[in-house]
């Protein structure tokens, strides 16, 4: 057996006195390593080469870059299930205070093999970050349009995979245990269609509005006209194909444009996931906007991921490593504000704010429903994608269910009106959004 496979072993034998846990290590050669005496060998992380331990001690200020590729490329993969999988076995891991447990010496042992190990050169290699300059404000050529493609028009049909006949790529709303995807993503177009009050007659933008579900939904069944506008290209064409299917094109629209050049006057306002592409130093002028399109007393759902308030900006700024990655990889420009921190921007800008509701949860169970759902198609994506591409995203899917679960990251829907004196014009209670 070579040096590294020996001191992979070693290493990994030292790593499992600590954790106890109930998975395995499976080495490039074939041999299986558990982590921990009761270890069951059926869910694996498998390590394809010494190369792949190599490069992930040889940069570890870049541990989750690295991860990603490796993940990426097949150098590191996940036999017999998901991360959401390894995740449900954590909770049998020692991991407390683990690197003060662990033997300095034999962590040494373990890894100089690797640090000292040559690399084979290797070629420029398929990339799969976004490559361009993104910058931080429009006024200084910030242009959103290539960071949203990037995300979104993977393809229509990669995305079917997952988020199933309802097309909707923001978190459900479910009511009861037994709810499935499809119910919860309609549920959500209800929800919000009954926050906003909507009636026969009222004009409804939806800023950012996907694949049509939600203003399909709303001029069916709720009788107004509604626009929608999206920079995705592969987003905009579904739209179309789906209004024409419904026999809609006289109630509803949708356009391939930037929000900030619509023009007009509505009634209801959404936002529904979108805000979250806008970035943190643009938030101020998005607001305004927003008050310029509509009427007075007019309302506007703001539905957005966000993040646990810091005791100051300049520690909120600071992006964690695991976030940097996903905004490189996933959604290139993506900053998350806090729920205070839209309420401010809200009512600084024109609105009066009455109502907030915490989503968390039902994204956590969202996104894990995504994740589940890509993972038994994944060859299909594959072939869609490719492999690589899957890889990631299952990666992400996963990861976002768990920051979800673990409260590290919040969604709120809020709906606020176009100030003007007098009464709001709202019900003084919420008992028909619960019906």
């Amino acid at each position: 057996m070579d040096k590294y496979l020996n001191a992979a072993k070693r290493l990994i034998s030292h790593l499992a006195d600590q954790l106890q846990a109930d998975l395995a290590v499976e080495l490039w050669n074939g041999e299986v390593v558990p982590l921990g005496p009761k270890a069951r060998t059926d869910l694996r992380l498998k390590i394809a080469d010494a190369d792949a331990i190599t490069r992930l001690v040889r940069r570890p200020h870049a541990l989750f870059d690295q991860l990603i590729q490796l993940l990426a490329d097949g150098s590191l993969t996940i036999e017999g299930g998901t991360l959401l999988d390894v995740a449900e076995r954590r909770g049998s891991m020692n991991t407390k205070g683990l690197f003060k447990r662990l033997s300095k010496l034999q962590l040494a042992r373990g890894l100089w093999p690797f640090v000292t190990r040559s690399l084979p050169k290797q070629g420029a290699g398929e990339k799969h970050d976004f490559a361009g300059k993104i910058e931080d404000k429009v006024e200084k050529g910030r242009d959103d349009k290539p960071l949203v493609q990037f995300h979104y028009d993977l393809s229509n049909e990669f995305y079917g995979l997952f988020l199933g006949p309802t097309m909707a790529y923001t978190c459900a709303y479910w009511p009861r245990p037994e709810t499935t995807l499809d119910e919860a993503q309609t549920a959500k177009f209800d929800m919000i269609c009954r926050k906003l009050r909507l009636q026969p007659g009222d004009r409804f933008l939806d800023i950012g509005s996907g694949w049509a579900g939600l203003i399909c939904h709303a001029a069916q069944h709720y009788g107004v006209t509604a626009h929608g506008v999206t920079l995705a290209q592969e987003q905009f064409d579904f739209a179309q194909e789906r209004i024409a299917r419904l026999g809609l094109q006289d109630r509803v629209t949708v356009e391939l444009k930037d929000y900030r050049d619509l023009t007009g006057s509505y009634d209801k306002v959404s936002s529904i996931g979108m805000f979250e592409h806008v970035g943190l130093d643009n938030h101020e002028a998005y607001f305004r906007k927003i008050h310029s399109l509509l009427r007075p007393r007019g309302l506007y759902l703001h539905h957005a991921i966000a993040r646990p308030a810091k005791r100051d900006m300049k520690k909120f700024r600071k992006k964690r490593p695991e976030f940097a990655a996903l905004t490189r990889y996933i959604f290139p420009g993506g900053e998350l504000d806090t729920v205070g921190m839209s309420s401010n921007g809200l009512e600084g800008n024109g609105f009066e704010v009455h109502d907030v509701e915490a989503w968390r949860e039902h994204y956590a169970r969202t996104t894990k429903a995504w994740a589940e759902n890509l993972y038994a198609r994944r060859d299909q994506a594959a072939a869609e994608v490719g492999e690589a591409k899957t890889r990631i995203w299952l990666l992400y899917l996963a990861g976002c269910s768990l920051a979800f679960e673990r409260s590290a990251v919040g969604i709120f829907q809020t709906l606020a009106s176009r100030k003007a004196k007098g009464p709001s014009g709202l019900p003084p209670t919420r008992e028909d959004l619960y019906r």
